[in-house]
């Protein structure tokens, strides 16, 4: 019961904050934003001592991890790679390209419009 108040005291917080950004819009814009991002702090930290936040940082944590363990490539694998994709690029493309001109002349020979 605890996590559903906390939930809906988040909520309420950012819903205030975007209330009051819009009600003050006569204010300069700067203040604005910065009491937007307070407020929304505010929410991200009562959000956070709830279950569902408590679960939610920790995958944060866990794919941070995850990330760490990525061997990223070379800049010659990149290079490399970047190059095969760009040729297969254009084979397809001409391929494809054949036979859509393939196709054309194929229905303009059988409806007799022309070739």
């Amino acid at each position: 019961m605890a996590d559903k108040i906390k939930f809906v005291l988040a909520v309420l917080v950012i819903g205030a904050a975007l209330a009051g950004f819009y009600y003050y819009s006569d204010q300069s814009l700067l203040l604005r934003v910065v009491a937007l991002l307070v407020a929304s702090a505010i929410s991200a930290g009562i959000f956070f001592q709830t279950a569902p936040g408590r679960q939610l940082w920790a995958f944060f944590g866990d794919a941070r991890q995850e990330v760490r363990k990525v061997v990223w490539p070379t800049r010659k694998e990149t290079t490399q790679t970047t190059l095969v994709v760009v040729a297969m690029v254009i084979v397809v493309a001409s391929i494809l390209w054949l036979f859509d001109l393939f196709l054309t002349w194929a229905v303009k020979f059988f409806t007799g419009q022309g070739g």
